[in-house]
């Protein structure tokens, strides 16, 4: 916590310190075995005692794929459409009552644009970084994989990366990105394992959580300056008390009501932290927009990226656990 607190930015303080360590402890996948377990239990294929005798498990066997009927698909666009509509309206009514008196400077338009171009280009990496890695065979190594040893290397590597990336000056080009790219691959290599879920859902998720990132960015955006910059101290609590519920399924019986309450708390509770932190970093990286033109700091996109990454992570995480569960529950 030291070195994190001597390479944040003045602005920040201990709180902006802390939070994405805390963030990455609740993103890491290495700590929520039941998403892992779910999806082992619904391949029985993978407990047979060499998987890896038939590479077709992971790469040549084709899949089947019910194309939906033109109607119903165009249902489904026009639902996916009013979500997003609806969500941003809900959004703006609730957080966004008092707007910007004036448009948004050219500037801190620039900087977020590319913060986002950034967080593009690191969420597309890692989806493609994890894909390969799970037909490799890469996914069925890490669950039988010791759970403690899979935590502690994954948020060595995670974390590690994270602190050299913050830590490295963005006129290093080269250095900043190479840990950059280190970042992210270490999340796919986490992260490889959701890819046992059916495509439908990993897509219904991607889609769902670019509709809530899009529209809090959006409110963020429009609000007024620095308005929910003081949510950083609040949303510091709520991860931490996110992340601890994510380890209670290794000290807590299996079916027990107070698992599944800590399951509630950890997808439900989740989301919500995380779309405060959405909130939170899109006027932060704002902020920064501004001490970067006065030159009180660098300009340093690809760190503001590694915040909205994470936000993107856990979001995408927590509504692929929730779809899964739904159509659980439908079976």
């Amino acid at each position: 916590m030291l070195l994190l607190n001597t390479i944040r930015r003045p602005l920040g303080a201990t709180i902006l310190a802390a939070k994405p360590l805390a963030r990455l402890l609740s993103t890491s996948p290495a700590i929520r075995p039941p998403i892992l377990r779910q999806a082992f239990a619904r391949h029985p294929t993978l407990k047979s005692k060499n998987p890896f005798l038939s590479k077709r498990f992971f790469t040549t066997e084709p899949a089947i794929v019910a194309r939906p009927p033109r109607q119903e698909a165009i249902q489904k666009l026009l639902y996916s459409g009013a979500l997003f509509g609806g969500t941003l309206l809900v959004a703006n009514l609730l957080f966004n009552r008092e707007t910007r008196d004036t448009a948004i400077p050219l500037y801190e338009r620039a900087y977020l644009q590319e913060t986002f171009t950034y967080t593009g280009v690191g969420v597309g990496m890692i989806a493609l970084a994890a894909k390969g890695l799970h037909n490799a065979g890469w996914s069925y190594r890490l669950l039988t994989a010791n759970p403690w040893a899979v935590l502690g290397i994954g948020l060595v590597a995670s974390i590690g990366t994270m602190i050299g990336t913050r830590a490295t000056d963005p006129d290093n080009y080269i250095q900043k990105h190479v840990l950059w790219s280190a970042f992210n691959l270490s999340q796919a290599a986490l992260l490889a394992p959701l890819y046992f879920y059916s495509p439908a859902i990993l897509a219904r998720a991607g889609m769902y959580t670019v509709g809530v990132i899009g529209s809090i960015a959006f409110v963020a955006a429009t609000a007024k300056e620095d308005k929910y910059l003081y949510l950083g101290g609040p949303l510091l609590a709520g991860v931490a008390v996110v992340a601890l519920s994510g380890l209670a399924p290794m000290v807590l019986p299996l079916g027990s009501r107070a698992l599944m309450g800590a399951e509630a708390l950890w997808m439900y509770g989740g989301l919500a932290v995380f779309g405060g932190f959405t909130l939170y970093d899109v006027q932060k990286i704002m902020n920064h927009a501004r001490l970067a033109e006065q030159g009180l700091i660098k300009k340093d996109t690809v760190n503001e990226s590694i915040s909205l990454e994470l936000d993107f992570l856990n979001i995408f995480i927590r509504l692929v656990q929730i779809l899964a569960q739904r159509q659980n529950n439908r079976k």
